[in-house]
């Protein structure tokens, strides 16, 4: 493995949404990832059958246990003996009945950072409720601030919720991690979509603290409400991203477009009395011409305008060939491992692993041996997808 995180051993029980985000961080970043399966796992979004198409699973070995069996959860806790971390998102107290808590953990060893990743948190009135993205990100304020001014909030896909509390549970495992490395000692690292979500929106909350940001939806100057901040259709149905927000790139942009003597251009860009006229006069602008005629015009030039491409034209775009901000992995697009180190670079992602894979060669490095293994399997305590005929003598 390479990576900054190169030697850092992380037991993962499966799940869905941000604890497999944070999860593939750490992977991606040179981590020795263990993904404990169910023996049958259950994918809830359509089309995920396939493990290739599950992106945020890559780069882990994979060993399929029952967890509701003793046996199973002894092999838990042999795993967490030599790992560095061990990340779960379960409800609250699942995990303490099933006996892989952090007491029955760090029991085992006491330099194990425990990362627990929920919706809601570890406490709080809401804590043992079921929620998905929509639901957490809707208690912080972050729902409301996104869509049309007049118009229902809408949902962020899941960026804001799997993606945002994904990237917070690896960065707590992370300083926990270094603290460990200083005490000698590990800990619980509580991480929540609500306190994530609430964290993203520090900038906006010091806004609204100044004055300059108010709650109705869709009109202030971020959330598509400032002429100069938002999208806008091009003749071919296209559109392109206009962030001209500073007044030289205002101004770029109102001669690039040839509408500088416009009159409706001619009050304060600031005052939100003048937006109306102003989207008016830009939105007729851009329709004159195509998307592409449009990045014509604006190429080479500091205008803060970009296309809103697709996710299938992501990839093929020029800058982000260059940079090599997607890979291929087994015939599958995935985003590139984020950021870049100049001294340790992450390596290429690996393909998602088949549930329960490396079964064996996983309880073999954990001191089981053959027999002991082939009980396990018979008893279908474990599940072996990979390797099975390997335990022949």
């Amino acid at each position: 493995m390479s990576g900054p995180l190169a030697g850092v051993r992380v037991v993962e029980i499966a799940g869905i949404g941000p604890a497999p985000f944070g999860a593939m961080l750490l992977a991606d970043m040179g981590a020795e990832v263990i993904r404990v399966d169910r023996l049958d796992p259950v994918e809830p979004l359509p089309g995920l059958d396939d493990p290739r198409f599950r992106v945020s699973e890559r780069s882990r070995r994979s060993l399929a246990v029952d967890l509701k069996a003793a046996e199973g959860v002894e092999i838990v806790l042999r795993l967490v003996e030599n790992a560095d971390v061990l990340v779960e998102g379960f409800r609250p107290s699942v995990a303490e009945r099933l006996g892989i808590g952090p007491a029955d953990c760090h029991a085992r060893n006491p330099r194990l950072v425990y990362g627990r990743m929920t919706g809601w948190g570890q406490r709080g009135p809401l804590s043992d409720r079921a929620g998905h993205d929509i639901n957490f990100i809707s208690l912080t304020g972050a729902l409301h601030t996104i869509g049309l001014a007049g118009q229902a909030p809408v949902p962020p896909v899941n960026y804001l919720g799997e993606s945002g509390g994904g990237t917070f549970l690896a960065f707590g495992i992370v300083c926990a991690l270094l603290e460990a490395r200083r005490s000698g000692r590990g800990q619980i690292v509580d991480a929540s979509i609500v306190d994530s979500a609430a964290l993203l929106l520090a900038t906006v909350f010091g806004m609204r603290a100044a004055g300059t940001w108010n709650d109705q939806r869709g009109t202030n100057v971020l959330d598509s409400g400032a002429p100069f901040y938002g999208t806008y259709r091009c003749a071919d149905g296209e559109y392109v991203a206009v962030g001209a927000a500073e007044p030289q790139f205002y101004a770029a942009l109102v001669g690039a477009l040839g509408i500088a003597g416009d009159p409706r251009l001619g009050g304060d860009r600031l005052d939100p009395a003048n937006w109306a006229a102003m989207k008016e006069c830009l939105a007729e602008a851009f329709a004159g011409r195509t998307r592409a005629q449009w990045l014509e015009v604006f190429d080479g030039a500091d205008t803060c305008v970009t296309p809103v491409v697709s996710l299938g034209e992501a990839a093929g775009h020029p800058h982000n060939r260059e940079r090599g901000t997607f890979v291929e992995v087994d015939g599958v697009v995935h985003p590139a491992p984020a950021p870049r180190f100049s001294r340790t670079p992450a390596a290429a992602p690996a393909p998602p692993p088949v549930p329960g894979r490396d079964s064996l060669q996983l309880l073999l490095a954990a001191g089981y041996d053959r027999d002991q293994i082939s009980c396990l399997i018979d008893r279908r305590v474990v599940v072996d997808r990979g390797s099975a005929t390997h335990l022949q003598r």
